[in-house]
């Protein structure tokens, strides 16, 4: 038996820059950061020929081609695993609530498959035939911020070049500056849980004519990523932040609603330096940032909604399992 965990993703700016759509005609960037929140795949091999597989349902076919699970489906037969073995998915995080849980299973579940093999496989390559699986074989109007994350975990810098290439790069900073960054973060699970490939689809299509936007997102990665490494000033980054979150908001009209808009504007009044929706939008987590000295207020003013707390992963995608 084979068991991966693959942390999900907290997509601080940039978000958008990743999509096909923008940086194939120039470089996008991102930077996130994976939490202790995990999806995990085991793998075992199966008494008959069958092919038994569980997520929210369970399907028994005979082979990977009847798999009604498109992801599930195209992972088997991209490891060339037809028939004979048994896998399943648990997830700590729903699907849908804007941390990436989609690609964080493709990795985990590639990652699962191929140990199951026997074959080794980098951060790089499971990012990269991730990307491939769900962009190219399956269609799906994303972007590559995902994969690599959930593949290469803590806290990193991407940028995605012209050709299809990502750089990947930890963002150099103290343990004291992370932990002061995650002190001045507040999560809270607002529901509406989506698909995010109607959103990017729709902001995928306004590319063109929103790309100025888009340009100034990606110049939010800077400024993050300066203030990261400075490792003072940092509620500064909540207004970068607001800044990023206003600007995302004008990308398309799914990305928020008058719901979303009314507990961000409640936080920012209980002394929210700034934040945003976790995701491609309309639902998930919204994560505000606020000195510690606010977080009761923010509290009171979210009153309604469940809070969650997540901790820092420095690692990516792991086989934490093998047995016989």
């Amino acid at each position: 038996m084979i068991i991966s965990r693959t942390p999900f993703r907290v997509s601080f700016v940039g978000g958008g820059t990743d999509l096909p759509s923008f940086y194939s005609r120039e470089p996008g960037a991102v930077i996130s950061m994976t939490v202790r929140k995990y999806v995990y795949i085991t793998v075992n091999k199966r008494f008959d020929d069958s092919l038994r597989i569980s997520y929210s349902k369970t399907e028994i076919v005979d082979s990977a081609e009847q798999v009604q699970h498109p992801l599930f489906r195209e992972s088997l037969k991209l490891a060339n695993l037809r028939n004979g073995i048994e896998a399943t998915s648990i997830a700590d995080i729903p699907s849908g609530s804007g941390l990436g849980s989609s690609s964080s299973f493709t990795v985990g579940l590639l990652h699962a498959l191929y140990a199951f093999q026997g074959r080794h496989m980098v951060a790089e390559d499971l990012a990269r035939e991730a990307c491939h699986l769900e962009i190219d074989v399956l269609g799906e109007p994303i972007g590559k911020q995902d994969q690599y994350a959930a593949a290469f975990g803590g806290l990193r810098r991407y940028r995605f070049n012209e050709d299809g290439t990502v750089y990947v790069d930890p963002v150099i900073c103290s343990p004291e500056t992370k932990r002061t960054l995650f002190e001045h973060l507040l999560f809270f699970y607002v529901g509406g849980s989506r698909e995010a490939r109607e959103v990017l689809g729709e902001q995928s299509r306004n590319t063109d004519h929103k790309r100025e936007y888009l340009r100034r997102m990606r110049d939010f990665v800077d400024r993050f990523h300066a203030v990261l490494i400075r490792g003072s000033g940092l509620t500064e980054l909540g207004e970068i932040l607001h800044e990023s979150w206003m600007c995302k908001r004008k990308l398309t009209n799914s990305i928020s609603n008058a719901r979303i808009d009314e507990f961000y504007e409640r936080a920012r009044a209980a002394g929210s330096l700034g934040g945003k929706l976790l995701g491609a939008g309309s639902g998930g987590f919204l994560m505000i940032f606020c000195t510690p000295q606010h977080h009761a207020a923010v509290r009171s003013a979210l009153g309604e909604l469940r809070e969650m707390t997540f901790e820092f992963e420095p690692e990516g995608s792991k086989i934490i399992y093998v047995g016989s």
